[in-house]
């Protein structure tokens, strides 16, 4: 099925993809988030050898007036090259380049939510924090309308979706098949897959990575999935609730350890983080979505597994609370938290860093 957009003929692709490249001729796709601080862009420059880390890549520029970044008359925004990834669309010896951006005056854009992450993961290297995020997002048609949904009405309620099999049951297998194998290509530490709640709705996780690596993954994986998805001509909403009524929302839910945490008798050092934690509740709702909160209210309602947005808690294994204990945790005495807040379109560096502020700097 082709859209108007779509000139469909991957076979005539392969053509081109064929001739063999020359090995001066690399092609790096250097990446960014634009003002939205959701949206994901993207351009190509060739490189004359193969870059082996970010710096080998040069520092380059855009014009931010067309992304929601800067005025038309002083434009200019730099890409500084951060995290290296292999390119899976491409092949090769070419390169994924996730750049931060930074304005003309050397600053970082106020979409930029990397640089201070970074430092906050520098003055906690100490305490090695891990993070692992559960990406949600819902695969919708070219008309805005959940793939795989009834043209004039709706699929039946949830129950049999999550974790489904069958066609009647899940909406777009090959996308999350082509979307894995790309993401372990790339090198991203991509660490699972299920079909979600929601028909039509799916979760990849990212982790276990330390740090600032937590963002850089995720931001690649998810630039991975709109591009795996444009080749199958439909269109990924990471929207935190993108069917109104009874229907599950998206979410980011974020694992999250110190090594204190991992070691013997952490579960007390969790419980500490979760007293911090729960003095800062309205920070971290601020955090947790591009728009301080105002799209995470549609979805943190107390139903469909989530928690109210106006209220902090906590438990063993409850989904319907804001911190989660793995019943596993519990019973180990050890290991992690699950920030079940996040919403789906959260930017993860201002997600590791507030949770690394509140529960290891004490700010």
């Amino acid at each position: 099925m082709t859209h108007g957009n779509d000139t469909g003929n991957k076979q005539l692709m392969e053509k081109y993809l064929g001739l063999a490249q020359p090995d001066d001729g690399i092609m790096c796709e250097y990446i960014w988030i634009d003002g939205t601080g959701e949206g994901i862009r993207s351009k190509c420059r060739t490189v004359y050898e193969e870059p082996k880390k970010p710096t080998d890549c040069p520092i380059w520029n855009f014009d931010g007036s067309s992304t929601y970044q800067a005025e038309g008359s002083n434009s200019d925004m730099y890409l500084y090259p951060c995290a290296i990834f292999s390119d899976p669309f491409r092949g090769g010896k070419n390169k994924l380049v996730l750049c931060e951006v930074f304005k003309y005056n050397k600053k970082p854009a106020e979409t930029n939510r990397r640089k201070s992450c970074n430092e906050v993961m520098e003055r906690a290297k100490a305490t090695v924090p891990w993070f692992g995020i559960e990406q949600e997002y819902t695969l919708l048609d070219y008309d805005g309308h959940p793939f795989g949904w009834p043209k004039n009405g709706f699929p039946g309620p949830q129950g049999p979706y999550y974790c489904g099999v069958g066609a009647n049951k899940v909406y777009g297998r090959d996308i999350v098949e082509a979307h894995y194998r790309a993401c372990l290509y790339a090198g991203v530490q991509i660490a699972g897959c299920n079909a979600e709640v929601m028909p039509a709705q799916w979760e990849f996780q990212v982790g276990p990575c330390e740090g600032i690596k937590m963002g850089d993954h995720l931001w690649i994986a998810r630039y991975i999935l709109h591009r795996v998805a444009e080749d199958f001509g439909i269109v990924v909403t990471l929207d935190p609730k993108p069917m109104e009524g009874d229907w599950n929302g998206a979410g980011a839910h974020c694992n999250y350890s110190t090594e204190a945490m991992r070691n013997d008798g952490g579960v007390k050092e969790i419980e500490k983080a979760i007293e911090k934690l729960s003095k800062h509740h309205v920070r971290h709702i601020k955090a947790y979505d591009p728009r301080e909160g105002k799209d995470n209210e549609r979805r943190l309602t107390g139903h469909h597994e989530t928690s109210s947005i106006h209220d902090f808690s906590a438990g063993v294994a409850n989904r319907g609370s804001s911190i989660r204990i793995p019943r596993q945790v519990a019973e180990d005495g050890k290991g992690y938290l699950e920030d079940r807040r996040p919403s789906s379109n959260c930017d993860p560096y201002a997600v590791t860093e507030v949770l690394v502020r509140t529960t290891v700097l004490d700010e």
